[in-house]
């Protein structure tokens, strides 16, 4: 079948009613986005020769060089004093020789083994983990929140205990967004990053999440070859020890079968942990495990570029993608190279073309930046240490788009804005949607908590309002089943394996659509000085917000 054409957009004009605070209609130019810059930048970082762009091996250095050639191609500067480069310090731990967990005690001893029944590691930076004979207590979600009234720990003391937790929120399923935790769109306490930081605060010795693929939103697979290669920290002071010895993850049966073993029901226990005023549980049994660490400290690498502004070139607007994936993982029909060509060589293509784009049209007011960012997989660990130690100030930085995955799947009638009602940079981008005629869609699996898994969190965290939409699933060539039946058969088949490789045969219509809105939202916040977009005042973030460009004259 022919690809469905590219509607002409070199010579559109945008003409838009501006938001609150803008002085007056803004005409956005939009210079042609090159699909062959997506294709080529997508197919040369996801081939093999790059080994899946893991960070701090060689499948970097290549990445870094190719990013940096075609930054300096696109017509960008040096973005960091100079250099194309940031330093993020890094510590790699590989865990070795790990044993089953054990848990004694119960009516039967129950062992799980390494990779296909559980997996295991360590944020701490230290040659061996042991924990031995630790007594397991069950803390239904692992949540803490006082504003909700809400505590998972309350009246029970995990310290060198071992805790087991559910993954998501409470409310997980219920389908709209109406809860205590949003409904079915998963909240930061739904994430697993926050319930293993949340057990260490307690105390735990050990943290293991259940796995179930429905609130988890993706298959055993993905933690399988997410979790049982090298893993990557930011190098700090402490080392990390004040981490959890343990944390890991366990496949539902097993879980079932521990707690069958500790005399309770986990059905029945996992209902009781979606009621408020739930109580943890302790199931009777002690915990056994422990593993070698072989510790390698080194630095990786975000890549930066910038054009430059003219009358304001103090405040920066920001594009980011991240470039890593997974390098060497678990094989899958004897191919043990995660490509990620969609996650995110991708991203880093529409990084390049904007690039290229915005250049093309010569120097805005403000000036614009490009993030290529490290170790997103690992735990959106490159923004983060931009976000916390950043080149440009955070309070001069007026908002932007991050891209994590492009749509390859054709020209969509919807656009979707994941974690929507956060910022009034949604209401700018929602102008852009409309006038290409594509209208705002639900977040078709809010469950996967999107908004806290990419590196736009980062910023958000530390106040800075940055987009996080694209595509929806309602596909102009065969509707919304089309489009969920694409979304559903990457999730199960190429997310985080070997599988996620190039495909010359790709549409690119849609991620065009989506880059046209991205250009013409970077370029109107860059033309327009006035303009700085805030949360709004119910969101997380307003605060922080608030009190950094209280300080910006």
């Amino acid at each position: 079948m022919p690809r469905p054409p590219i509607l002409p957009i070199a010579a559109a004009i945008l003409v838009l009613a501006p938001p609150a605070g803008a002085q007056g209609p803004v005409a956005t130019a939009t210079p042609a986005i090159s699909v062959d810059t997506l294709r080529s930048v997508t197919q040369e970082l996801s081939s093999d020769a790059y080994e899946g762009r893991a960070p701090t091996t060689a499948g970097e250095e290549k990445t870094v060089s190719y990013i940096v050639k075609r930054f300096q191609a696109a017509g960008l500067k040096p973005g960091n004093k100079g250099s194309w480069t940031q330093d993020v310090p890094m510590v790699e731990i590989a865990a070795g020789n790990v044993a089953p967990f054990r848990f004694t005690g119960g009516k039967t001893p129950v062992s799980m083994a390494y990779r296909t029944e559980m997996v295991a590691a360590t944020y701490r930076v230290t040659p061996r983990v042991q924990v031995a004979n630790s007594d397991v207590v069950f803390v239904g979600y692992g949540i803490t929140a006082p504003e909700k009234g809400w505590d998972d720990y309350a009246g029970v003391d995990v310290r060198g205990k071992t805790v087991v937790i559910l993954v998501n929120d409470p409310d997980w399923q219920t389908m709209t967004r109406d809860g205590p935790f949003e409904g079915r769109a998963m909240t930061w306490y739904g994430r697993w990053p926050y319930k293993f930081e949340n057990a260490a605060k307690h105390g735990a010795a050990a943290a293991i999440i259940v796995h179930d693929t429905e609130p988890a939103a993706y298959p055993w697979a993905v933690v399988q070859s997410s979790w049982t290669g090298p893993q990557y920290e930011l190098d700090e002071p402490g080392n990390h020890m004040d981490q959890s010895q343990v944390i890991g993850w366990m496949q539902l049966n097993k879980a079932k079968e521990l707690f069958a073993s500790a005399g309770k029901d986990l059905d029945a226990l996992s209902a009781a942990a979606k009621v408020k005023g739930f109580r943890a549980v302790p199931l009777g049994v002690k915990f056994s495990t422990g593993f070698t660490n072989a510790v390698r400290k080194s630095a990786s690498k975000n890549v930066i570029g910038v054009l430059p502004g003219t009358s304001n070139p103090d405040d920066y607007v920001l594009y980011s993608a991240h470039w890593d994936h997974l390098g060497r993982c678990d094989a899958v029909n004897g191919d043990d190279i995660c490509n990620g060509a969609l996650d995110n060589a991708s991203g880093i293509a529409g990084l390049v073309a904007l690039a290229e784009a915005q250049a093309k049209a010569g120097a805005a007011k403000r000036s614009i930046a490009f993030l290529a960012v490290t170790a997103e997989e690992s735990g959106l660990l490159g923004s983060r240490y931009y976000a916390e130690h950043p080149v440009y100030p955070l309070a001069r930085t007026v908002g932007g788009v991050n891209m994590d995955v492009l749509n390859v799947n054709g020209r969509t009638r919807d656009f979707v804005l994941t974690g929507a009602g956060k910022s009034e940079i949604e209401d700018m981008a929602r102008q852009f949607v409309t006038a290409q005629g594509r209208t705002i869609s639900p977040e078709p699996n809010p469950e996967r908590g999107g908004y806290y898994r990419s590196d736009h969190f980062s910023f958000a965290k530390l106040g800075v309002p940055m987009l996080d939409g694209g595509s929806g699933e309602d596909l102009e060539k065969g509707g919304k089943a089309a489009g969920q039946a694409a979304s559903e058969d990457y999730v199960a088949h190429r997310y985080h394996k070997p599988q996620d490789e190039y495909d010359p045969k790709w549409d690119w219509s849609g991620a065009i659509q989506d880059l046209q809105v991205y250009y013409g939202l970077g370029r109107k916040l860059a033309d327009t000085p006035t303009l700085w977009p805030n949360w709004y005042p119910t969101a997380e973030f307003r605060g922080i917000r608030d009190r950094s460009r209280a300080g910006v004259k």
